[in-house]
């Protein structure tokens, strides 16, 4: 089983759907105050930028939180929800084109001690985008970082998500957003295939 990091290529050739789907089953993996925690990532959500009313650079919007979504793609996009959850996305496509991939839920493969006693649980869960942000210790000080490692990456561990294994549907929590609400930007493992 391989345990290749994504190029950074990965996130600049694809836009924001693409990659929510392509992400699917790759491994995300932190290595945080030397303690590493792993999961396959089961569910995505994404968010397509200036014309997707859903995100954050609707309109091209641009303020201190969101501008690490106009960077290049490969570089993690953390900011904090309700002043509480810590939400990481996957930055994509080129410079100033701010396309973003919400991690919404991951299998857990490596580290379940360590996300334990980050959640203070005794039975670990890790769907929802805070609960498993706080498994993997991913915080907003975590913004900004290359998605090629140290502290967080992604790899490839050879795990191939077949396309009718995929359920698509709305996104959670954007009511707001009018039509755009609707859209089938969210896509997640069926349940008898995970690894």
């Amino acid at each position: 089983m391989g345990t290749r990091p994504l190029p950074l290529s990965f996130y600049r050739d694809r836009d924001a759907v693409q990659a929510a789907r392509d992400l699917l089953g790759h491994a995300l993996v932190t290595t945080i105050d030397g303690i590493r925690t792993a999961g396959f990532i089961t569910e995505t959500e994404a968010y397509m930028g200036v014309e997707d009313r859903a995100s954050h650079a609707f309109g091209g919007r641009r303020t201190a939180r969101n501008e690490m979504m106009y960077a290049d793609g490969g570089v993690a996009y953390v900011y904090l929800c309700y002043g509480i959850h810590h939400l990481f996305n996957v930055v994509v496509h080129r410079r100033e084109v701010p396309h973003a991939v919400l991690i919404r839920a991951i299998h857990p493969l490596d580290g379940q001690q360590a996300m334990l006693k980050r959640r203070g649980v005794k039975n670990l869960t890790t769907g929802g985008p805070g609960t498993l942000s706080q498994a993997l210790g991913i915080l907003t000080q975590h913004n900004g970082e290359r998605l090629t490692g140290p502290r967080i990456r992604i790899e490839d561990h050879g795990f191939a998500v077949a396309p009718e294994r995929i359920i698509t549907g709305p996104r959670i929590g954007v009511e707001y957003a009018g039509d755009d609400a609707l859209l089938p930007y969210r896509f997640r493992i069926a349940p008898s295939h995970l690894p």
